[in-house]
């Protein structure tokens, strides 16, 4: 799940402890956000300044209507944090990890949620814990 770190980062989502995921006006990524279950976990992506993965937060609330629209379409998932990883992994890093070529992150960069898989995620982890 991405967003731009002036906007709302993860030291803010740490700072509310709980936020709804609003404003996304993509159907895929709406999509991915309906698939989504409570106490499921996700990856929380700064994009355009850091572009990196930055931390994990989990699904604890499943979706929902927007409270930004009052189009019906669009829905939000509430997320809170869960551990902010050892070290940022950049965008760059992961666009040179093998393992990492078919993320969703590289091949639809513009999607502000996409799914992941298992494989990816634990990728991602073991990144991060290196210095």
């Amino acid at each position: 799940m991405k967003s731009e770190p002036d906007v709302f980062s993860y030291d803010d989502l740490v700072k509310k402890k709980r936020e709804h995921w609003d404003g996304v006006r993509n159907y895929t990524a709406r999509n991915n956000m309906r698939a989504m279950k409570k106490g499921d976990i996700a990856l929380f992506y700064h994009s355009n300044i850091d572009k990196a993965v930055v931390g994990i937060m989990k699904i604890v609330k499943e979706a929902y209507q927007d409270p930004t629209t009052e189009e019906t379409a669009w829905v939000c998932v509430d997320v809170a944090p869960k551990e902010k990883l050892k070290n940022p992994v950049s965008l760059v890093s992961i666009k040179s990890n093998p393992k990492l070529a078919n993320m969703k992150l590289i091949k639809q960069g513009r999607l502000s949620i996409s799914d992941i898989t298992k494989e990816e995620f634990d990728e991602i982890l073991n990144m991060s814990k290196q210095a």
